[in-house]
């Protein structure tokens, strides 16, 4: 094949929009996806208005028979304390949200994608070739067959592992937070449920408070993915097993889901967040999506920040090719700054502050006897805040590092 102008690695979420967007505008685009559509990923499969509003953008059917609408968020602390709160109405995103399987959506979108003109290469490995610290092409491979490409531009999207990337001198700054998740399915009477469930007072089978959180999330079909999240600003978190720590939460969920299952083994992985990886851009490539370590620590959100990344690195990637100059690239690390810069700077305080399990425990417990704080709280973890509310953030980030600054490190 002809080199394409454009070659992205991964085709989950952040690859296929920035493709979708590069090729809407013209650019050629080859995008290589290593396994073959469709193919699970841990993840917890919600959407939250933000990855609703990115699709919507690109398209997407929302009436297929795999997406299941969710209308708001139910939170527990605990067995018995719980609020249920609708999304927000915002003035740019909607007010609802979705579940649907990874193996649908990310097969979904790259056909959104293809139809635009992207070149699609399922089954295909790309390898970086780097001389003198400057990546001058890649070896494309299906397992029989294997050719090289030069394109003008590379944006690499293949996941938290980012292996491509580390032959860039991609690495994550070990300073910044990470997390740790498993999940599993199971079948439920109750998975038409319009809410997303979360489990803010997480327990193990001691009773002993853990830094994370469970989820429920209802996919409209007959089943519902179960999942927990750990945080590694707990000093244990090296010690603990997701799998043990899934185990102990289906052993807790409400009796009402009737969870029978799990269909199949539970994956885990990493959670890489808050922008941890660096560099991000080189002289004729960038990372997007898992690979910048781009989820929302806050929540533990990646799939809306994945197309919204994609979409900001093909608005610069298609400036630079269209002014033939490759340095117009670092413009895509100033605009994460101005877009995300304040608002990860205070989830990692956020998440440091939770990291202690007496302050996990008290804040969801003191939370969820107030509705409305209640009601802040998830616009702020989903991003959801309004123009006219952002101005609160530089207030909110004193207020949490004072707090922070309070907290015995012993």
């Amino acid at each position: 094949m002809s080199s394409p102008s454009v070659l992205v690695v991964g085709g989950g979420p952040a690859g296929s929009a920035a493709a979708y967007w590069l090729a809407r505008d013209g650019h050629d685009v080859t995008l290589v996806e290593k396994r073959e559509y469709p193919r699970d990923k841990t993840c917890g499969d919600g959407l939250t208005p933000r990855a609703i509003l990115q699709l919507g953008d690109m398209g997407f059917n929302f009436d297929v028979p795999e997406f299941h609408r969710i209308t708001g968020l139910r939170s527990y602390a605990g067995d018995d304390l719980v609020i249920e709160m609708p999304w927000p109405d915002h003035s740019r995103f909607p007010n609802w949200g979705g579940v649907i399987r990874r193996r649908d959506l990310d097969m979904q979108v790259a056909r959104l994608a293809e139809a635009e003109g992207v070149t699609i290469r399922e089954k295909t490995t790309a390898t970086p070739v780097v001389e003198d610290g400057v990546l001058t092409s890649a070896v494309l491979s299906n397992g029989t067959t294997s050719e090289i490409v030069a394109p003008e531009v590379t944006i690499i999207a293949d996941g938290s592992m980012n292996r491509f990337g580390r032959d860039l001198g991609s690495e994550r700054r070990r300073d910044y937070p990470m997390g740790m998740a498993a999940r599993g399915y199971w079948r439920s009477p109750r998975s038409t449920d319009p809410f997303l469930e979360s489990q803010l007072d997480m327990r193990d089978s001691s009773g002993a408070t853990m830094p994370g959180y469970g989820w429920v999330f209802p996919l409209g079909d007959g089943t519902v993915n179960v999942g927990v999240g750990l945080l590694s600003t707990f000093k244990r978190w090296k010690q603990v097993n997701t799998s043990v720590m899934l185990d102990d939460y289906v052993a807790r969920t409400p009796e009402y889901w009737e969870l029978d299952g799990p269909l199949g083994k539970p994956m885990g992985g990493k959670l890489t967040m808050s922008f941890s990886k660096s560099p991000l851009v080189g002289p004729n490539w960038m990372t997007i999506g898992d690979a910048a370590g781009a989820i929302n620590p806050w929540n533990g959100e990646g799939i809306s920040y994945a197309y919204e990344t994609g979409r900001i690195a093909a608005e610069y990637v298609g400036e630079a090719i269209g002014a033939g100059d490759l340095e117009e690239l670092g413009g895509y690390t100033r605009r994460l700054e101005r877009d995300y810069g304040l608002y990860y700077k205070m989830a990692r305080i956020f998440v440091k502050l939770i990291g202690n399990p007496t302050v996990m425990r008290t804040l969801a417990h003191t939370g969820l006897r107030n509705r409305p704080l209640m009601e802040w709280t998830l616009k702020v973890m989903a991003n959801l805040l309004d123009d006219d509310e952002k101005e609160m953030g530089e207030r909110v980030y004193d207020s949490l590092a004072a707090v922070v600054s309070r907290i015995p490190t012993a």
